[in-house]
């Protein structure tokens, strides 16, 4: 065997295209200046034009997490009564994070793989007309489902809620519209579907989302968002602290050629590695996990053929053929394993994972025709 790096497709980080790498190995522009201004300008339009908003932006220096973390910090006060919608992992996060802020958490906890609906949305906000907040994922990649957030924002903003939503994996893969809809918070990150390397959380803040952080007595520094907007106003836009700025200049080359690819492009793109990814699992035998095959484009995942476990399959494709894939999580352990198709993958990685899938599945004894995952998604590549 050689040295070799090895292949991304887990639910993030992404493969990092060579575009990304040149502009965050570029010397860096310094942050308390015009350089760094027209930087983060023009990340922020880019981001307000990925996620369809005239809503102010927030770029943090962190994971996702902590733009989770901060959508919290500054629109609640101790003893607000918030929901929580969890289909997954992450929003047992959310869930966590109002619990430590001091809220009142009531969550719809549904089986993992299943999809959040409307009207358990609506029944809850009408059974307890105290609840102020509503955080929702929209793809929750521990079970790869992707949530239909539209009529779950519109029933909120009925109701004269406050709507966040997690869009860490899933912006620049999947349509979100964030005012069309009344979304007031939307979350996202660098090391997802952009395809930029981890460090950069970011939060759009609509107009109520402001009026909630007026009144908002949580404890914060750090991700306060009047840092951010005080620093964003200055005669050259800043960042309040020290940013990542190598991170940022990759995060804009990505959105400069998502820019060029269009919304539509990207959206197609994610759909049609989704449905080659499907197709060859399929096509092998394996069985799909999760509500709602068809709208989860930003990651598979699959049920474990008898006898096999994930720790097997992951464990192979990383040793032999340097691909890596994620296991289960959670009650998911050891019953799937994840596949991440969302950034900038070819249809040729689409074909090579799938050579190397069934290589490793034939060296664990599961029975499979030699070649069906592959031609099954090359057919979808194909059209």
């Amino acid at each position: 065997m050689f040295d070799r790096p090895e292949i991304l497709m887990t639910p993030g980080p992404t493969p990092v295209p060579h575009f990304v790498l040149e502009a965050q190995a570029a010397p860096l522009v310094y942050h308390r200046g015009p350089g760094y201004g027209a930087l983060l300008d023009e990340a922020v339009d880019g981001i307000k034009w990925l996620i369809q908003t005239d809503s102010d932006v927030v770029v943090y220096t962190s994971s996702g997490s902590g733009g989770m973390e901060g959508a919290v910090a500054n629109t609640v006060s101790a003893g607000d009564k918030v929901l929580v919608v969890s289909v997954g992992f992450f929003g047992e996060r959310f869930k966590t994070i109002c619990e430590r802020f001091g809220c009142d958490v009531t969550v719809i906890d549904y089986e993992w793989g299943n999809t959040a609906k409307a009207a358990d949305v609506e029944k809850a906000l009408d059974d307890d007309p105290g609840i102020t907040h509503v955080f929702c994922q929209h793809s929750e990649t521990s079970t790869g489902v992707v949530n239909d957030v539209e009529p779950i924002a519109r029933a909120v903003r009925a109701r004269d809620k406050l709507f966040i939503l997690d869009a860490v994996s899933s912006a620049g893969a999947v349509d979100i519209e964030m005012d069309e809809w009344g979304i007031d918070v939307c979350i996202g990150g660098s090391q997802k579907a952009l395809g930029a390397t981890p460090g950069i959380a970011f939060c759009a803040v609509g107009p109520r989302a402001w009026e909630a952080h007026k009144v908002s007595t949580a404890p914060r520094f750090y991700f306060d968002w009047t840092a951010y907007k005080e620093a964003m106003e200055r005669p050259d836009s800043e960042s309040p602290w020290t940013p990542a700025i190598s991170v940022l200049q990759g995060m804009v080359a990505a959105l400069r050629v998502a820019r060029d690819e269009g919304r539509e492009g990207i959206l197609e793109r994610h759909k049609l590695l989704s449905r080659a990814i499907k197709a060859g699992v399929q096509a092998l035998g394996l069985p799909l996990m999760g509500e709602d095959p068809e709208r989860a484009v930003v990651v598979t995942a699959v049920k474990n053929p008898p006898g096999l476990t994930d720790k097997q399959i992951v464990g192979l494709l990383r040793s032999k053929y340097g691909i890596i894939v994620a296991p289960g999580q959670g009650p998911m352990k050891g019953q799937v394993f994840r596949i991440g198709h969302l950034g900038w993958f070819e249809p040729l990685d689409i074909l090579r994972f799938f050579g190397a899938l069934e290589l490793v599945l034939d060296e664990l004894g599961y029975e499979l025709t030699p070649g069906a995952g592959v031609a099954a998604a090359e057919a979808v590549f194909k059209g």
